[in-house]
């Protein structure tokens, strides 16, 4: 039963549920950004390009078929997801609120003052 117990305890704690949420979010999030790359900005840059579709770029070393396209898909795949993962981490950041600062110590009290310049000016004269 401690067995039990123990991995109630590991499953309910919170960087276990933390990290559940982010790969769920992770995967839904790489499925929008892989529709982004793959319906959007692959076809624009198909098109500046003169109508090159990267998938389909190989060439073959004998019986091997090298496709290079689909590597060459996967590395804009990749500047895309941390391109845009910079974005969130500034905006998150950006929309954080800033932690208080300490404030500076507060100033004396004007009598406190007073009283050690009077303290000053009677050491300099003794």
């Amino acid at each position: 039963m401690s067995m039990l117990k123990e991995f109630r305890e590991f499953a309910v704690k919170g960087n276990v549920v933390d990290l559940a949420v982010a790969v769920i979010i992770g995967g839904a999030f790489g499925k929008i950004v892989s529709s982004l790359v793959g319906d959007v900005v692959m076809p624009l840059v198909g098109a500046l390009l003169g109508g090159v579709n990267f998938a389909g770029l190989a060439f073959k070393i004998g019986s091997a078929t090298v496709l290079y396209g689909k590597f060459l898909q996967s590395c804009v795949d990749f500047l895309i997801i941390a391109w845009v993962i910079f974005l969130a981490v500034k905006l998150i950041n950006r929309l954080k609120r800033e932690q208080p600062t300490e404030a500076a110590p507060a100033a004396p009290p004007r009598q406190e003052v007073l009283l050690e310049e009077i303290r000053d000016l009677l050491r300099s004269r003794g």
